[in-house]
């Protein structure tokens, strides 16, 4: 199984090594997504915008949660992928170990002070008194019971993927996300009884996050004999040096997650000022837009490993050769998916809910951000080659560039200037800047790697 795994990362063509590590990712993925799109489709069937806007906000602080996650299943799987290029086995083990640990403990504590605030942090949100306990339900569920198997089943399979198992990796995501698609009308149209159907999506989110944690926890402890993958019994020391390594990339990753969730909700309360119907219509289409944007993750969490372990065993060719096929792979996807979602938007908005209002609003708002996506995958791969060589500086002011230099400001400019369109808009404009700006500094990055090892960035 080692020699298999040594093979696949250092000998296998680069183009079918991309392919087997990030098939099965898309495809978890694509299951993830679904369960995603099932808590919004099934809440939609109730015909209720303030339903539908309670679950879009409560969602903000999901991606919170999300970000932890980021912290120590980015930081620390990529640190490991690296040290294992290097043949630093021992130390890979224990990077492995210690993020498994600190990640439960920083998600106990996160989840300790949502129950603690929660209104407050609702009503910050922008959530009002037609939504607030809607979005209360969902909270408690995912982000307060729920969140260290949320963290947990997010954060060890980015580990097992980086260890050569995104087979397994995708499974278990599969499994959970599947299951949460199961439970949802059982728990939304049959356990509880009507009105309570986003408690019921929370609980079903819940549930099926224990689940995937436990197959985790079950795969982790059979291949400790067999990988640097073991749950922790304790937190261990790896150095100040890995130490720095981890949260250099750990931190800019959850904070790139971080500031996609402030823009998301300045976006909320800016729509919201609209009234409840573009709400509702706006959270659909965020999550009809991630269709193309798991597709181009799914790649990308396929092309780290490879590119981690290369960059520490110093094999820049291969890392060269397999950055370009990631690239052309989440270009190509994302105007094919760009194509679909704009011609058929009415019959895309039409499927998650009936009201007229809300779906004219959705057709326009899925247009615009439909344009706006490839450029949004090309930054989005950039990012991820950042994390794979562990330049998390570089990250970071990547993150700052697109969310706060540009993406809120130009926001809020033009819904000052042009209202809602302007609003809706927005998007394209500052992604296309962007992405002229990620390539610049991707390019002085790689040219730096190849010719000296080392990025000046």
């Amino acid at each position: 199984m080692q020699n298999d795994k040594n093979h696949l990362f250092e000998e296998e063509r680069p183009g079918k090594a991309l392919a087997i590590m990030a098939l099965p990712t898309i495809i978890s993925q694509m299951i993830v997504l679904l369960y995603n799109l099932a808590d919004t489709w099934y809440i939609g069937r109730t015909n209720d915008p303030d339903m539908v806007g309670a679950s879009s906000l409560a969602v903000t602080l999901y991606l919170a949660v999300v970000a932890l996650s980021n912290v120590f299943g980015v930081g620390g799987g990529t640190l490991m992928a690296r040290l294992e290029g290097e043949k630093k086995t021992d130390d890979a083990r224990k990077v492995a170990s210690y993020s498994v640990a600190a990640a439960t403990l920083c998600t106990l504590a996160f989840s300790l002070l949502v129950l603690i605030f929660i209104d407050p942090i609702l009503r910050f949100l922008g959530a009002d008194d037609a939504t607030i306990v809607y979005a209360r339900q969902y909270v408690m569920m995912t982000s307060v019971i729920g969140g260290v198997p949320t963290v947990l089943s997010m954060c060890m399979p980015q580990l097992l993927r980086n260890a050569g198992y995104a087979r397994q990796a995708g499974l278990g995501v599969g499994i959970g996300s599947l299951l949460n698609v199961l439970l949802d009308p059982l728990f939304m149209f049959v356990i509880l009884p009507k009105g309570s159907e986003v408690l019921g999506a929370g609980i079903a989110t819940m549930l099926s996050n224990v689940i995937s944690m436990i197959y985790f926890i079950v795969l982790f402890i059979k291949l400790k004999d067999k990988t640097v993958l073991s749950i922790p019994v304790r937190i261990e020391k790896i150095g100040p040096e890995n130490t720095k390594a981890l949260y250099s990339v750990g931190v800019p990753a959850a904070f790139a997650i971080f500031l996609f969730d402030v823009v998301t909700i300045a976006l909320n309360k800016m729509t919201v000022a609209y009234g409840n119907i573009p709400l509702a219509a706006m959270g659909i289409v965020l999550k009809v837009e991630r269709i193309p944007m798991y597709i181009g993750i799914g790649i990308c969490l396929g092309m780290v490993p490879l590119i981690a372990y290369n960059y520490g065993s110093g094999d820049k060719e291969r890392m060269h050769q397999i950055s370009a096929a990631a690239r052309r792979a989440v270009i190509i996807s994302s105007v094919i998916c760009t194509v679909l979602m704009f011609v058929f938007a009415r019959q895309i908005i039409r499927e998650f809910i009936k009201d007229e209002q809300t779906v004219a609003y959705g057709i326009i708002f899925l247009k615009a951000r439909a344009l706006a996506m490839p450029f949004m995958v090309v930054g989005n791969y950039i990012v991820h080659y950042m994390n794979a060589v562990g330049k998390g500086k570089v990250s970071f002011v990547l993150a700052v560039i697109r969310h706060l230099v540009l993406i809120l400001p130009i926001m809020i400019i033009m819904n000052f200037a042009f209202g809602l369109n302007g609003l809706v808009w927005s998007q394209l404009v500052a992604d296309v800047i962007n992405t002229g700006a990620a390539a610049a500094i991707f390019l002085r990055v790689v040219n730096s790697i190849m010719k000296k090892g080392k990025p000046a960035v």
